[in-house]
């Protein structure tokens, strides 16, 4: 081999090397942009997300709100059928004691009701 040779094989490595570093910084430089576009895809996502958790805030303070509602009506009917119902007590006790019998509640007693109205004999 000859000093041509020798340098003609160097200075293709070193053409193949200056090649091999020109087509890493085009991929470098290719990928910068696409990062940037990730990050404002993530602002985009970020602020979409952000609007998604500010609904859902709304939606349970609404349900909360909702539920107390429920709550304090639930109460009142709770408080109202017992009234009802001691008083009917009240009433089937006063008819008991003028030795009158009282009108039999209505058949068949729903399960539901039967913890509440016990002490009516069915």
């Amino acid at each position: 081999m000859g000093a041509e040779m020798l340098t003609a094989l160097s200075a293709l490595a070193v053409a193949i090397v200056t090649a091999v570093g020109g087509v890493a910084t085009t991929v470098v430089g290719r990928r910068a942009p696409r990062g940037q576009r990730r990050r404002d895809d993530f602002a985009a996502v970020t602020a979409r997300l952000d609007k998604d958790i500010e609904r859902l805030e709304k939606r349970v303070a609404e349900q909360e709100e909702a539920s107390g509602r429920d709550r304090e009506r639930i109460g009142a009917q709770d408080f109202a059928l017992r009234y009802l119902a001691g008083w009917c007590r009240t009433l089937v006790g006063y008819m008991r004691s003028q030795r009158l019998e009282p009108p039999p509640p209505p058949q068949p007693m729903p399960e539901e009701v039967r913890p509440y109205l016990h002490d009516i004999g069915t």
